[in-house]
């Protein structure tokens, strides 16, 4: 992945402390307060302050305080935890199961959030047959038939870009096919009711080109090849997703009735898909050190997790608002809103302002007239209506909500309301004349 050497040294390192009588002083003494940090944010607790469900809750929260000072962090607790699942035939089944299910809920959904689409991609690979043995064997099987079927499909197809391309004078870096990887092809066979008829991208074909120029370019030489899917032109490029992803996505139908989907994207871009945030820690080709992404998210996480992480069943309100699958959803300005999937009108009214959740009284999406409790999709534009004479939120939208921000605004609004009415009451009114 092309890291610097801090990051090298510090994931040889990261076990140290907690394996060996070597304290994180004497790391920092050898090796300097820029390495040492980092070691101390991967390093667990100490052996004896906690133990049990409390000890586990305790390491997330330093996860996740350590993830938003330095992600530098979580790029080496994933090379970690990778290896770590490499041995999980080793372990006691027991044993096995958690790191794995842990690896699946928290660690995979935070690569995602971060970009870094090869750690996520492994990470779910290497944890599936340990959750869902039978499904893997069953989906496996199932992509390895695809696959072995399309395979002089995909060279034909490879063979007539290729000769396009230099027909139209465009110089590309690489083209190459991409399998889809099991897990994902799991989520999406669940999706689609085990009909893989309905699946356009367990094969995809990869196109890496110069600049943003040519990926248009290469999209016009595809359409003229093969002619499109309607509604399957995704432009990442002009409307990034919220963790930062670019990429041109087409499906075309090509002969004998097979839909076959591409991606073209740049080599800057490629980079960014597979390894997100950690793109902006290695060196560019001059030798400069690339600057890293601020994640916004990660602090946001960070700082509610001191109230709401308290216990295991805690844990899966922040799985919902943090680790599950999420959407880019637009305000009419064409600003970006990241939510959790199924998030609400109202949801993304709080993540605006809270003036505007409380004040919130009907929603327009795709410049429809809406409910307030309709689930979002990714590339709706959302525009709020709000009422200025609306003093509180309605107490039914705590049933709609996906959002803690959205949940805890709602509560202190009413809470405040009934403040109020109380005071009202015991109050003396004041006596006129």
């Amino acid at each position: 992945m092309r890291m610097d050497a801090n990051i090298i040294v510090a994931a040889l390192l990261h076990d140290v402390p907690e394996d060996t009588s070597v304290t994180l002083k004497e790391i920092e003494k050898n090796f300097g307060k820029d390495i040492a940090s980092m070691v101390g944010g991967i390093t667990k607790l100490g052996k004896l302050k906690y133990r049990g469900a409390e000890r586990y809750i305790e390491n997330l929260r330093k996860m996740f305080v350590a993830m938003a000072e330095d992600v530098r962090v979580m790029i080496i607790k994933f090379a970690d935890r990778i290896h770590n699942l490499s041995t999980l035939k080793h372990m006691e089944p027991e044993k096995a199961y958690r790191i794995a299910l842990e690896s699946l809920e928290i660690y995979a959904p935070i690569a995602s959030r971060l970009g870094m689409e090869a750690f996520k991609s492994q990470l779910e690979d290497l944890a599936f047959p340990y959750i869902y043995p039978r499904e893997f064997e069953q989906v496996k099987a199932l992509r390895d038939q695809i696959l072995s079927e399309g395979e002089s499909l995909i060279e034909k197809i490879l063979g007539q870009v290729r000769q396009e391309l230099e027909r139209s004078g465009i110089t590309f870096a690489d083209i190459h096919g991409r399998k889809k990887h099991l897990y994902s092809f799991y989520q999406k066979l669940i999706k689609k009711g085990w009909n893989t008829e309905n699946i356009h991208d367990i094969i995809a074909l990869r196109v890496i080109v110069n600049d943003i120029g040519d990926c248009y370019a290469t999209l016009g030489v595809v359409h003229k090849l093969w002619r499109p899917l309607k509604g399957r032109i995704k432009d990442y490029i002009a409307q990034p997703k919220p963790n930062g992803y670019q990429s041109l996505h087409t499906t075309v139908f090509y002969e004998k009735g097979n839909i076959i989907e591409f991606q073209i994207r740049t080599q800057e871009m490629h980079d960014e898909a597979e390894y997100g945030v950690a793109a902006h820690w290695h060196y560019d080709n001059s030798g400069v050190k690339l600057p890293a992404k601020d994640v916004v998210w990660a602090k946001e996480l960070a700082h509610i997790q001191k109230d709401l992480l308290k216990n295991i069943s805690d844990l899966e309100e922040l799985k919902f608002d943090f680790f599950r699958n999420h959407i880019f959803v637009f305000t009419p300005k064409g600003d970006v809103i990241d939510l959790p999937e199924d998030a609400t009108p109202v949801d993304f009214a709080y993540h605006i302002h809270s003036d505007i959740g409380n004040k919130c009284s009907g929603a327009k999406i795709n410049d429809q007239l809406a409910s307030l409790d309709t689930p979002l999709r990714s590339g709706d534009v959302v525009e709020i209506i709000t009422d200025k004479n609306r003093k509180t939120p309605s107490q039914d939208w705590l049933q709609s909500v996906k959002t803690h921000v959205a949940r805890s605004h709602i509560k202190n609004a009413l809470k405040t309301s009934e403040h109020r009415q109380w005071f009202q009451i015991i109050l003396p009114k004041k006596k006129t004349g």
